[in-house]
């Protein structure tokens, strides 16, 4: 038998849990859905990266359809500047005597003369696939404005390629990245030998106060 000073505890109880499992399970869930949104970013930046080094051609329409096919679970978008996501490729090349001397810029001596961004990595290519307002590359980009801009063609190739030694503007800055060189000299790459670069970036799921507004980040190097 139900004693009538007690009806309504077990309600009582209840309510008093749901104040506790509500607030977990929200954040569970604005967790759990921000790591696949992660994963989704590193295996994206992987993904472009390695077709990219292939030789996979990112300025043409169908190729880029096909990479946002790729991120479409982030958003990602083949029209420039839309979606939640967006895709920087970037080849590069470390400056040393032997790419000087490949442009002609050494003295008798085979030491660099005028070849202005010696001992810098600099950008042979750089391509962007979607937002391109989300997020800044961790390399920087060529100055393609100024009194000295560093031009680009329609594949985002660095034309005329002289500017890879003599523009300042092409000079890559390799914030928080390892480019392989150890006290200024070129480690593990021959000379002349380019560096392609993966970034990905997409937005964060927001759920305030448990998952606020951010960008997840990867990139990959081969």
């Amino acid at each position: 038998m139900r004693c009538k000073k007690t009806s309504g505890a077990s309600l009582i109880e209840f309510t008093f849990a749901l104040l506790v499992l509500v607030p977990l399970i929200l954040g569970v869930t604005a967790f759990g859905l921000n790591m696949v949104l992660s994963l989704q970013t590193v295996q994206l930046a992987r993904d472009a990266g390695h077709m990219f080094a292939k030789a996979f051609d990112f300025s043409q329409a169908g190729n880029k359809s096909l990479l946002a096919s790729l991120g479409s679970g982030l958003g990602l978008s083949a029209t420039a500047g839309a979606g939640n996501a967006v895709v920087v490729l970037s080849s590069v090349k470390y400056v040393d005597k032997g790419v000087c001397a490949g442009f002609g810029l050494v003295d008798s001596n085979g030491n660099p003369l005028n070849c202005t961004n010696y001992q810098q990595w600099v950008f042979v290519q750089r391509l962007l696939i979607g937002n391109q307002n989300l997020y800044a590359s961790s390399l920087g980009a060529p100055i393609t404005t100024g009194k000295t801009p560093v031009t680009l063609d329609s594949s985002g190739t660095v034309s005329p390629t002289s500017q890879e030694a003599t523009n300042a503007g092409d000079v890559a800055v390799f914030t928080g990245l390892n480019p392989f060189v150890v006290a200024g000299n070129l480690d593990q790459l021959p000379s002349g030998q380019m560096l392609y670069v993966g970034e990905a970036a997409a937005k964060a799921f927001v759920m305030p106060p448990y998952a606020k507004a951010g960008v997840m980040y990867s990139y990959t190097m081969f």
